[in-house]
């Protein structure tokens, strides 16, 4: 597979929806037992289902693209932090533990491919929900998940916007800015989903609006802002301009940490952006 095809291969993105389907079957299996949880550095919950899920995608992109480096939660957490390029992969094996623990399905598994700092290939797989989407340029699909298969692959797409939003949002890491951002558009309504399904509803086109005033990392929004982008959405910073990848030495700020940021399903949405006020921790 020649390196300039990545982002546009058909059987590129196949072979990843294949591992994230690999990889979510691991998920399952530890999600129907009694698993234990323990904290990490930074007092975020950790499974076996995080450790084992990730070193099935590991071994599977070692295989798959050997020559591009993994930028992978759980290796990070371990201090094992690759050098990168123009080129890599960011994994979240267990997007979304929060819900895992709570058992109401809606966790992901999330691989993407990151070219030049912008998300072009992602796969988010939600395992207990029997759904996958996937996205490469110009092509985004949702598919069902039956017997360990894809069936019913649909073309997704993001849809116009109107006067009254569907904005979806954290299930588990509201905040009082985010609400106070959400005062610019009056006559919303609000719905919460866990994990990177957030981004896929925007790109199927059942919700317009994404705000994120919180902490996330790079590889909890990779693979959704890639589906996103493949449907024709944006994601931008809180000034408007795009959220880029791939951020290492950042002053006041961990490798790969996002600053806040809104997704859009209507891109005339997100051009709008950075004419609205910021809002920012005091």
């Amino acid at each position: 597979m020649k390196e300039a095809v990545f982002s546009r291969n058909e059987e590129f993105l196949s072979r990843l929806a294949q591992l994230a389907l690999q990889a979510g079957r691991v998920v399952l299996d530890v999600y129907a037992t009694e698993f234990a949880v323990s904290n990490k550095v930074d007092n975020s919950p950790v499974t076996e289902a995080d450790e084992r899920a990730e070193t099935v995608i590991l071994a599977g992109l070692r295989e798959i693209a050997p020559e591009i480096p993994v930028v992978a939660e759980e290796e990070c957490a371990a201090g094992r932090m690759p050098e990168i390029g123009e080129r890599f992969f960011l994994v979240d094996p267990l997007d979304g533990t929060r819900e895992f623990l709570a058992r109401n399905g809606e966790f992901t598994v999330n691989i993407a491919l990151i070219e030049n700092g912008i998300p072009t290939v992602g796969v988010v797989h939600a395992p207990a929900l029997g759904l996958l989407y996937a996205g490469r340029p110009g092509h985004a699909f949702k598919a069902k998940v039956q017997d360990g298969a894809l069936v019913g692959e649909t073309a997704i797409a993001v849809r116009p916007a109107t006067s009254c939003l569907q904005v979806v949002g954290s299930r588990s890491h509201g905040s009082p800015e985010t609400a106070e951002w959400l005062k610019r558009f009056p006559g919303h309504a609000f719905v919460s989903a866990g994990s990177s399904l957030k981004f896929c509803l925007l790109a199927e086109g059942v919700a317009d609006l994404y705000p994120r005033h919180g902490r996330t990392m790079e590889w909890d929004t990779a693979a959704g802002d890639a589906v996103l982008r493949a449907a024709g959405g944006a994601v931008v910073r809180l000034d408007g301009a795009p959220l880029h990848y791939g951020k290492r030495r950042q002053a006041g700020d961990s490798d790969f940490a996002n600053p806040y940021f809104v997704a859009f399903g209507d891109p005339a949405l997100a051009a709008g952006v950075a004419r609205l006020p910021d809002v920012t921790p005091s």
